[in-house]
């Protein structure tokens, strides 16, 4: 055996590899033991995740494993320090995602994916949010990682020496080991694409086929994912574009004759049923991170005395869900009607950051000022170029606010109570100018920091999720406090609506109940009601203009919920990480990337019952993806006529 010491260094390498990342795997599976072990055939997840880990260990040696059988030793131990420095690096890199990984598991459900690469570009924020929040566990695996460096170099001069051989051997096993690599790379020989995340798919639970996989790979797929941001079909299939508009078309509830541009597929004419000749003024007030399941009104915690008074005042929606995981997700949704794809948020694309719709640029061109108003820096996520470029006018962020004893800023910005009082004054300055302002919280947010002495404490200590919802609560009352007081509330149409839940998990592939928020509409002739039928986030701003007493064009497929029938079934859609949920009344069809789809009937929000996959319905999830992708290219989801 010793004629095979020259591959000593890769055999050295794939055995330290599968050895870090099974035990790491093994580990997470007894911190999430609970939900593992009530998965049936849980057990299957170490076979397929050591299929996964040789896929990314073979991508990882490609390179040594070319020099190492192909350059001759009196070439290759000049570089012999190198290759000895890469096996270390990447195999501390291997290790620095899987300390990673328990966090990001207990705050997304999942391994890190593209969200852990996007927050990278934001490290002020991150950085103080981990320190603040997870300081100590920071510091124990930075020690870790230099321990375990600092080992691996020393050892690597055993571990990975290069030994001479003669250039017949190397040849002559080139082919074999070459072979070997391939293989581990597409880790199948019958298939015609190699094997990708959707094969780690054996349960419905997402956690645990998360489990199955590495977090290398995991973040590497999601990088190598984004070059097909713009066309999703090469993620979920293809269909003929005049089939998806038709399908798309009837869910809405305009009719074949309100629609007005062929350029523009979806752009129509909604008519009010209550049209006013100066329509109310709108202000969109977004909850960051408020799921239902902690809002008193809605059968959640008692943490929202204040928003539930506010319930009793207007429309209440009480099954209403979000569009996705993310704030970007439920400003898409909210402010431009636009429904979630398995790419970016729009919010953050490149063809969308100007001449893109929103209500904002709705209401400008009938008028209106607008504006954005938020306690943290307009930036974050890419918002302040995607309003500056869709018809905002004032963006106010906080740069605008004053630092000084009676105001509170954290980690993301100014407390929510400095927030309502900057928008207050900003909505008296108006006058008797119609006027159109989103504004968004930031309280709720790790690591949950706000002012002392506003709210009783729901739990100690005073950094929790549960306290910073109540101090968001006691913001929402005080904005509305003042708000009763001024001239421009008897002219205004309010809503408060959540972005997204704070934590999206759970046993199923799409854990639909963490995607349950809180929205309630108040204002001038809008009595108490509940409107309890399904509905989505994307449904919000066609309702809001209606009313508003406004009829206006709008390229917006959502629905116009106080003219939908009583008989028509409820819609919602759902992007969960890149997997697709489309539900019409109590069947849902999920569209898994480069998988098959899968549908169940929904007893409840967290009973999910398996049937036959209705190829219509599929068919008509598969079209809002499809219709999307195209709008998107094509830059016609806009106002612009041609």
């Amino acid at each position: 055996m010793k004629s095979l010491n020259y591959i000593k260094p890769i055999f050295n390498f794939y055995l330290i590899g599968l050895v870090l990342l099974s035990l790491s795997r093994f580990i997470l599976v007894l911190v999430f033991s609970t939900r593992v072990f009530d998965t049936e055939s849980f057990a299957l997840l170490f076979p397929i995740g050591i299929r996964f880990d040789i896929i990314i260990l073979s991508y990882i040696a490609s390179l040594p494993v070319i020099l190492i059988l192909l350059i001759p030793f009196r070439f290759l131990k000049f570089i012999q320090g190198f290759l000895r420095y890469y096996f270390v690096i990447c195999i501390t890199i291997l290790l620095f995602m899987e300390l990673a990984t328990p966090n990001f598991m207990l705050q997304y459900d999942t391994r890190p994916n593209r969200l852990f690469v996007e927050y990278l570009v934001y490290p002020k924020e991150v950085f103080n949010m981990i320190m603040k929040s997870l300081g100590l566990q920071v510091i124990v695996v930075f020690i870790v990682l230099i321990a375990a460096c600092r080992y691996l170099v020393i050892k690597s001069k055993s571990w990975f020496k290069l030994y001479d051989v003669k250039i017949s051997k190397q040849l002559l096993l080139f082919p074999v080991f070459g072979f070997l690599l391939f293989w581990g790379i597409r880790s199948s020989l019958t298939s015609v694409r190699p094997i990708n995340a959707s094969n780690a798919v054996f349960s419905s639970n997402q956690l645990t086929n998360s489990l199955a996989l590495n977090s290398l790979y995991t973040v590497s797929f999601a990088v190598y994912s984004l070059k097909h941001e713009e066309d999703m079909t090469k993620m979920y299939g293809t269909l003929n574009s005049d089939v998806a508009l038709k399908n798309v078309k009837k869910y809405m509830t305009a009719e074949e004759s309100d629609f007005t541009d062929k350029e523009i597929p979806l752009l129509h004419k909604q008519k009010s049923i209550t049209p006013r000749e100066n329509p109310y003024n709108l202000v969109m007030f977004l909850q960051e991170s408020l799921g239902a399941e902690y809002v008193g009104h809605l059968g959640g915690l008692p943490l929202t005395p204040y928003f539930d008074e506010l319930a009793k005042e207007g429309m209440t929606f009480t099954n209403i869900y979000s569009t996705g995981t993310r704030s970007v997700r439920g400003i898409e949704a909210i402010v431009s009607g636009f429904p979630p794809t398995a790419s970016r948020s729009i919010v953050k694309l490149s063809n969308s950051q100007n001449g893109f719709f929103t209500i904002a640029d709705a209401l400008k061109r009938n008028n209106y000022e607008t504006s954005f108003v938020y306690g943290g820096m307009a930036n974050f996520d890419n918002m302040a170029s995607f309003f500056n470029g869709n018809g905002f006018d004032d963006i106010v962020d906080e740069t605008d606010f004053d630092e000084s004893k009676n105001t509170f800023k954290g980690v993301w910005g100014y407390s929510d109570e400095d927030l309502v009082v900057k928008a207050n004054r900003l909505y008296k300055s108006y006058g008797d100018k119609p006027f159109f302002s989103l504004m968004f919280s930031t309280s709720n947010h790790d690591p949950f920091e706000f002012p002392d002495g506003r709210i009783k404490l729901y739990e100690q200590s005073k950094n929790t999720v549960n306290n910073a919802i109540k101090y968001a609560d006691y913001a929402i009352g005080k904005f509305f406090e003042m708000a009763k007081k001024e001239k421009y509330y008897e002219n205004t149409i309010f809503i408060i609506v959540a972005d997204h839940n704070t934590r999206t998990f759970g046993n199923h592939i799409v854990p639909i109940n963490k995607f349950h928020i809180p929205a309630v509409i108040l204002g001038p002739n809008i009595k108490p009601s509940i409107y309890s039928k399904l509905c989505s986030q994307i449904d919000l701003a066609p309702t809001l203009f209606d009313m508003m007493g406004l009829d206006i064009e709008t390229p917006m497929p959502g629905r116009d919920l106080l003219q939908l029938p009583e008989t028509t079934p409820g819609r919602s859609i759902m992007q969960f990480h890149s997997i697709n949920a489309f539900r019409n009344g109590d069947d849902v069809v999920i569209l898994q990337p480069k998988g098959k789809t899968i549908q169940y009937e929904l007893k409840n929000d967290t009973t999910f019952i398996e049937k036959p996959v209705n190829k219509q319905l599929e068919e008509d999830a598969l079209s809002h993806i499809v219709l999307a992708s195209k709008m998107y290219n094509e830059r016609s989801y806009t106002l612009e006529k041609k």
